[in-house]
């Protein structure tokens, strides 16, 4: 098992990052104070800090014809599981930064992927390999 990662990110409403990371996208809640709420995203610890002056950034770059938010976080979910929660986020009527598709068709690291921005403008990407192994394929 790989050691989990931390990623603390500013949020300028932390009732709408409990509503969005524990609501909508179902992240156990841990540890909070009035400045912070730790999230359990996968198996892995996000903390969202309070920053009420929050301006998200809106720079891209582009990969396989769409413009990619960066910075942006996220995880690698089963081929199963990233479809299930698409399909859930849809049903919510999530606005999407790129809609879910498949990217790299036929190509070594063929993926499932989506963007789309939390209520502070953080961006997240979610993804799958057809093939987990291919993760780090490069040919």
């Amino acid at each position: 098992m790989r050691p989990p990662f931390h990623l603390a990110f500013p949020v300028h409403d932390l009732a709408a990052a409990r509503g969005f990371y524990g609501g909508l996208l179902g992240c156990s809640e841990g540890r909070s104070a009035d400045s912070w709420i730790d999230f359990d995203f996968h198996g892995h610890q996000i903390v969202a800090h309070l920053d009420a002056g929050r301006t998200p950034a809106e720079t891209s770059n582009p990969v396989d014809g769409h413009d990619v938010p960066v910075p942006h976080f996220g995880v690698v979910l089963g081929w199963e599981e990233w479809h299930a929660l698409a399909a859930r986020l849809e049903a919510a009527g999530m606005r999407f930064g790129i809609a879910p598709h498949v990217r790299f068709v036929g190509q070594p690291g063929e993926q499932a992927t989506m963007f789309f921005r939390d209520p502070s403008g953080n961006a997240l990407e979610f993804k799958a390999f057809r093939d987990p192994d291919s993760l780090f394929a490069t040919a």
